[in-house]
């Protein structure tokens, strides 16, 4: 049975408009997404299929293209909006960024950092730069590594600094592993980063880790 012919108040559609997102389940919402199922299925048996492939929304999100377009019912056009949602979710964590945000309060960047850097494959070294204000200028991915780490340079940290006439700054890295924890380079790291940028006055106000929808908090952790 098609979902048109369901009850109405039983069709996703019609239940987000009534109730809101939030009451839905990640099959239904996904069901809205696909729009259509395939051939004897409908879209909310075809959100089913893919929740249980993929063992959830996250993975359905960052599933590679070849793979998702081997599911009957699947191809291009239902990759490219659940990419295009991927993206719309990214900008509008970014807008929440905007250039002259005071950042004084980590938890602000926490979430944007999570969207830019929790689904690397491999080792991302990021940058917020900020004012004397602590206002945001910019955020800048510098450095990029393999699976098990990237090469961070202290002097080009220091260039772009100085480019952006940066007063103080908070670094992130991810863990592709999906661990957090930082390790003993992390802490090396930061510890060489925070002496040398403090010749050319430049503070370091924190350094998040990020992992699997979680990040450590160098600052919160007394790192620093």
């Amino acid at each position: 049975m098609s979902i048109k012919d369901w009850p109405e108040q039983e069709r996703p559609r019609e239940k987000l408009l009534a109730l809101g997102a939030s009451a839905l389940s990640d099959s239904e919402l996904l069901a809205i997404l696909l729009g259509t199922g395939s051939k004897g299925k409908s879209a909310l048996d075809l959100a089913r299929e893919l929740l249980s492939r993929y063992g959830g929304l996250r993975n359905i999100l960052t599933a590679k293209y070849n793979d998702f377009r081997r599911i009957p019912g699947l191809g291009s056009a239902k990759y490219a909006l659940l990419q295009a949602v991927m993206e719309m979710n990214l900008r509008q964590q970014r807008e929440k960024l905007q250039r002259g945000r005071t950042l004084n309060n980590p938890r602000y960047c926490k979430d944007y950092l999570l969207a830019e850097l929790r689904d690397c494959e491999q080792e991302i070294f990021a940058c917020l730069f900020l004012d004397n204000r602590y206002r945001l200028i910019t955020f800048e991915k510098m450095f990029f590594g393999t699976i098990n780490g990237a090469s961070v340079h202290p002097r080009e940290l220091v260039k772009r600094c100085l480019h952006h006439n940066a007063a103080a700054v908070i670094l992130a890295h991810n863990h592709p592993s999906g661990i957090p924890e930082p390790s003993q380079a992390d802490r090396t790291l930061t510890v060489t980063l925070k002496s040398t940028l403090e010749v050319v006055d430049v503070s370091v106000l924190d350094h998040f880790v990020i992992g699997d929808g979680e990040l450590v908090s160098f600052a919160e952790r007394g790192l620093l």
